[in-house]
Parts: C-alpha cells; structure tokens; sequence
C-alpha cells in the first residue's frame, strides 16, 4: 500500500488526514478525514425542499385514491362482505366453545361446530321469546313517551326565555322525526334482522353457512394460508390474520359484558325508580352497547325522557344520575380493564369511526365501525414492528482496509519453504 508523504517529510501523514500508531504493532496508520461539504445557495435548498413536498404530496394522492377505490369496490361488495364479517364476529364468540368440545370430548369438528351452532340458536330463539312480546309492543311507547318528553323540555325553554319559540319548535321537530325514525329502525334491527325482510333472511341463512365452516375449518386455515404464500409472505399473513382474531374475539366478549353490566345497573335503577318500559329499556342498552360511546348516549337520553313523563323532574334526574354513574363507571373502570388486552383505541378514534360507519352503512356501519377500526389499527401496528426491527438491527459492514492488513501483517507466519533437494 502505498505512503503518501506529506510537504514537511513525514511519511504517513497526508494532507487532511490523522496520523496514529496501531495499537497491536505500533506501526503508523493514516485515517482519512471526511471533507467539509461544500455550502449550498438559496436556490438548492429551496429546491430541495420543494422537491421533497412533491415526493410526499404524490404518495399521499397516490394514498387517498387507492383508499377510495376500496371504498367503492366495497360499497360494491357489501352484499357479500356483511355476511362474511358477521360470521367472523360470530365465530369469535363461539369458537372457544366449539374447540372446547373438540378437544375435551373428542367430538369430530363437524359435530363440534354444529353442537355450537345450533346450541346458540336455541339461547337466542328463548331469549328472544321471552322479550320480544313486550320488546315489540312497548316500542311505540317509548317513541311517544320520548317525543312527550321533548314536548316538557321545550316548553320549559319557552318560558325561560333563553331561546326563541321558534328555534325550540325548529330544534323539537327535527329531534322527534329522528328519534322516531331511530326508535322503529332499532327495534326492527333487534328483532327482525337488517333491512328488508328477504335481504335479512338471506343474510342470515349465509351467515349461518359461513359460520360454520369457520367453527369447523378455522383453526386450519392460517397454515394452509401459511404453505400457501411461502415462508416469507405466509409467516406475515398468518401472524396479522392470528393477532386481528385475537382482538375482535376480545372486543366482542368484552363490549357484551360491559353491554350486559350497563343494562343490569340501568335497568335495576329504572325498576327502583318505577319508570315503566324499564325492560325494553334494559335491552336497547343492552344492544345500544355494542355501539361504543353513541350507543350509550343515546339509550341514556330515552330512559331519561321516558323518566320526564312518567315520574316528573326528579325521577328524570334520578335516572339521569344512575346513567351517568354508570357511564363514568364503564368508560373510567370497565373498559380500560376489560379492553386493555384486546383493543389500544383512543376515543376520539372510536367517535370518529362510529361517526363514518354509521353515515356510510347505518346502524350496521355503527355497530362494525369499531371493530373494524381495531383490526385495521392491528394491521398498523405489526407494520410499525416491523419497520422499528429493521431501523434498529444492527449493520454489519466489513472491516476497514488497512485494519484488515495489519491483522493480517500481526497475524501467524508460515515458515520458509523448504528446499527442493537436487536430484
């Protein structure tokens, strides 16, 4: 390797480099400094910058219509996805079940899943004749019951003198062709199912099918999934795929047993108070909780109007009371608790995606919103491992070159060749 030899005759010493000394030999080493970049004008850096915005603005566009593409195509296809994704949510509840009963009774998987299945039909169709008599005949009450008491709190309004009469009119009407309209539509969604009657019922009949080839098939499909994309593609998939099974079979175990503690206390304290309609009450609390934040704000405000009417300003504000107590409850204790393991939503996220399910699909976009969200954000997550594991590993690069002689100078010698012996 050749020594550069700098103007005063010290060999080793370039110029712009740092003479040292091996630390094994104490032979010298020359390290070459990096030079000092040259400064750059106004017009570069502004160009650069500009240049910089345009690369990212493209993408984000690039972004946006591709994700609006996916709406239509989905807009498209919901027909099929609604049934594909309320099989999903069903499964995940009565999987462990059906699993249970492979495992611990060596049931085949075929027998195991149809035991479930129509195990939990039974469960629904008692449950469901039990309430659905005096579901369906008090729906109309609590409409009107609500609608009067909107009538008592604007004429409380009027004669306060904060607002005009006109705006309370205005404000009144549009509440009560709302509430009335939401009132049939979720009490038709409990009993009847989603839409027109012959769209539930196939609906239905699909998502039945398709819940149970999940029971029976679902824990082999990721390592078809897995042999199926290779090694490298598969692995991802199917650790994605494990972890969104993972949260939405939480979110719905958990959002049922703080929908099922809401309408226990709720009711309870709707039957204490001696509010009428406190059973159907009860159950639209139940369901209206399975629609994180909405769903809860507007059950409340029906037990507390049917309150107004029928036990006058103090049962109303009694029950208001049990309402919020048992909000603080869920929203401060139970949910953070429960949805810690299963959910890392922030509420304002949830808010928004009920806000955009429901404009988009209805009741039934409000009540897959969360859901939904969560198993996007999981998506998001493994995404973020991924890129923080790749950042953060280590680089290996090769040594230096001059380190690499001098090892190799320090290293072990072979001795001299010996000598041919002449013939």
């Amino acid at each position: 390797m050749a020594i550069s030899t700098t103007p005063t005759g010290v060999p080793g010493a370039s110029a712009g480099g740092v003479r040292s000394e091996h630390a094994a030999t104490g032979r010298p080493t020359v390290t070459a400094s990096t030079p000092a970049p040259a400064p750059r004008s106004r017009e570069q850096v502004i160009a650069r910058g500009l240049e910089w915005c345009a690369r990212w603005s493209a993408r984000w566009i690039l972004i946006f219509i591709a994700l609006w593409l996916a709406s239509k195509v989905l807009g498209q296809m919901w027909t099929i996805l609604l049934p594909v994704v309320l099989a999903l949510i069903v499964s995940t509840v009565l999987a462990p079940i059906s699993w249970f009963l492979e495992r611990r009774l060596r049931m085949p998987p075929s027998l195991a899943a149809a035991s479930t299945l129509l195990g939990a039909i039974a469960a629904i169709v008692a449950i469901g004749f039990a309430l659905a008599p005096s579901t369906a005949g008090q729906a109309g009450a609590i409409a009107d019951d609500a609608a009067a008491g909107l009538d008592r709190i604007a004429q409380w309004l009027r004669d306060s003198d904060l607002v005009t009469g006109k705006q309370v009119d205005t404000a009144i009407d549009a509440v009560q062709d709302k509430l009335t309209a939401s009132a049939s539509t979720i009490a038709s969604g409990v009993l009847v199912g989603v839409g027109a009657v012959t769209s539930a019922l196939v609906t239905l009949i699909v998502t039945l099918i398709l819940t149970f080839l999940f029971l029976k098939d679902g824990r082999r499909f990721l390592p078809w999934l897995r042999r199926l994309a290779g090694p490298s593609v598969g692995t991802h998939l199917a650790e994605v795929l494990g972890r969104a099974w993972a949260t939405l079979g939480g979110f719905i175990r958990t959002q049922a047993l703080v929908s099922a503690i809401d309408a226990v206390f709720i009711g309870l304290g709707l039957v204490l108070v001696g509010v009428p309609l406190a059973l159907p009450l009860a159950v639209l609390t139940f369901f209206g909780g399975f629609v994180p934040i909405v769903g809860a704000f507007v059950v409340g405000a029906l037990a507390v109007l049917v309150a107004l009417v029928s036990n006058g300003w103090v049962g109303a504000l009694i029950i208001l009371g049990v309402v919020l107590a048992v909000q603080q409850l869920e929203g401060n204790v139970l949910s953070p608790w429960l949805q810690s393991r299963s959910m890392s939503l922030h509420a304002a996220v949830v808010l928004l995606s009920v806000a955009l399910g429901s404009s988009l699909f209805g009741i039934v976009g409000a009540f897959l919103a969360v859901p939904v969200t969560a198993m996007i954000a999981v998506v998001f997550r493994y995404l973020d491992e991924q890129v923080t594991a790749r950042s953060e590993a280590p680089v290996v690069s090769a040594p230096p070159a001059d380190a690499a002689d001098d090892d190799a100078d320090t290293g072990p010698r072979r001795g001299p060749e010996p000598e041919t012996p002449p013939a």
